[in-house]
C-alpha cells in the first residue's frame, strides 16, 4: 500500500506510536503527544490512526481492554506480518516471517480462504512467560 502526503499532525502520531514498543491506545497516545507540546485532540489522534492503519503503517488491535494501535515495521517491504499476543502478560509482539506466505498460499487454494494479514493475531505464551511455565 502506498504511502500518501502526511500533515504534521498526522507524522507526530506515527513517530509516537512507533517510539511505543507494545503499542497504545489512542487516548495514551494522544497524552504522550501532550507531554511532548503537541496540542493535538484526542478525535484528531483517532481520525490519524484510522488513515495510517489503511495505509498499512500501523496495526490496530482489539483488546479486552479497547482498541491498542502498533508500528507495522514491514510495511515498507510490501510483505506481510501478523501479531502475536501473550495470553499470560499481554504484550503484543509485530513478526514479519518469511513463512507466512506459504500458510497463506495453503489456506486460499486449499481452502479457499484469503487471510487479512493487517489483522491476523495469533495466541499464545512469550517467551518469557513460556519460560516461567517450564521452571
Amino acid at each position: 500500500m502506498s504511502v500518501t502526503y502526511m500533515t504534521r499532525q498526522q507524522r507526530e502520531v506515527l513517530q509516537c506510536i512507533e517510539s511505543c514498543a507494545d503499542g497504545a491506545s489512542a487516548m495514551e497516545l494522544t497524552e504522550s503527544l501532550h507531554a511532548q507540546g503537541s496540542r493535538v485532540g484526542l478525535t484528531t489522534v483517532y481520525r490519524h490512526l484510522e488513515r495510517l492503519e489503511q495505509q498499512g503503517l500501523v496495526h490496530k488491535v482489539v483488546t479486552d481492554q479497547g482498541a491498542r494501535y502498533q508500528f507495522c515495521r514491514s510495511h515498507h517491504a510490501g510483505r506481510d506480518c501478523f501479531l502475536l499476543k501473550c495470553e499470560r502478560c499481554g504484550r503484543i509482539e509485530h513478526l514479519d516471517c518469511s513463512h507466512l506466505g506459504e500458510l497463506y498460499r495453503h489456506l486460499m487454494e486449499e481452502h479457499h480462504f484469503v487471510i487479512n494479514p493487517r489483522r491476523t493475531l495469533f495466541y499464545g505464551l512469550c517467551e518469557d512467560c513460556a519460560g516461567e511455565e517450564r521452571s
